[in-house]
């Protein structure tokens, strides 16, 4: 039964993870998109939430995503006069995303999801060895 919570557990973590990694590369491949008239906004950041959710059936709580937000911090300004979206000053929002906190956040979201697959592979060790010794 134990090692059934771990893969629980872990299969969680790697959902919530996963999740979290498709949003930072979303942020990445839009932190250079720009509005394509005056008065639209750029792309906004999206940021994640956790909570923790009680799993009965284990008996255990376990990380889910709460919800997936956009970020409201200001856009960037950019000088870019010819730009069809530019304002009567010459200036174009730019996406409210900074590429290397995004980098970041998926590299410690990938080291996330591979300690839960350590877990899992080495749970999955654990029983086919105890298999063994039971024959």
């Amino acid at each position: 039964m134990e090692l059934y919570k771990a893969f629980k557990i872990s299969a969680a973590g790697m959902r919530a993870q996963g999740t979290r990694l498709r949003i930072a590369a979303e942020n990445v491949a839009n932190a250079d998109s720009l509005p394509t008239a005056p008065g639209e906004d750029p792309y906004r950041r999206k940021l994640l939430t956790f909570k923790n959710v009680m799993d009965r059936e284990v008996g255990v709580e376990m990380v889910k995503v709460n919800k997936v937000m956009p970020d409201r911090s200001d856009f960037g300004m950019k000088y870019e006069p010819s730009h069809p979206a530019a304002n009567d000053q010459g200036y174009v929002q730019t996406p409210n995303v900074e590429t290397l906190v995004e980098m970041m956040d998926m590299r410690e979201a990938q080291r996330s999801y591979e300690a839960n697959l350590n877990v899992i592979q080495s749970s999955r060790s654990m029983l086919l060895k105890t298999l063994d010794i039971l024959q």
